[in-house]
């Protein structure tokens, strides 16, 4: 099969359903959306340079795309082992333990990137 740019647009379609369905689905993606919503308005509303807006888009696109491989593991391990399974369950564990490290770190990245436009406007 040749290159469509046809086919190459339906791809995305594909990934916003994704997208949407994770929205749907997961409570914590809802949580990473409010933060995400808080990290943009506050970059706006503190006027965040160029350099701070590479580190906070860093952050954000971090824990989506975690979040993001967590729900399809989940959803994977759902069809293969729809029963109860200790290892199964030990293996969703430790994706959610990989979208914790990411939710750290972010938080972590977002702290040292706000800092000095915080203390900047604090009296």
């Amino acid at each position: 099969m040749g290159f469509s740019v046809k086919a190459r647009l339906k791809s995305f379609t594909f990934a916003f359903e994704g997208f949407a369905h994770m929205l749907r689905t997961q409570h914590n993606a809802w949580v990473h959306l409010a933060a995400t919503v808080l990290v943009v308005a506050l970059g706006f509303l503190l006027n965040v340079s160029a350099d701070a807006w590479r580190w906070l888009i860093v952050a954000l696109a971090l824990v989506w795309v975690a979040e993001a491989v967590n729900t399809a593991f989940e959803h994977l391990c759902d069809v293969v082992q729809p029963e109860f399974s200790t290892s199964v369950k030990r293996s969703k564990d430790i994706a959610a333990a990989a979208v914790l490290v990411c939710v750290v770190a972010s938080t972590l990245l977002g702290a040292i990137t706000f800092a000095p436009y915080v203390i900047a406007v604090l009296p």
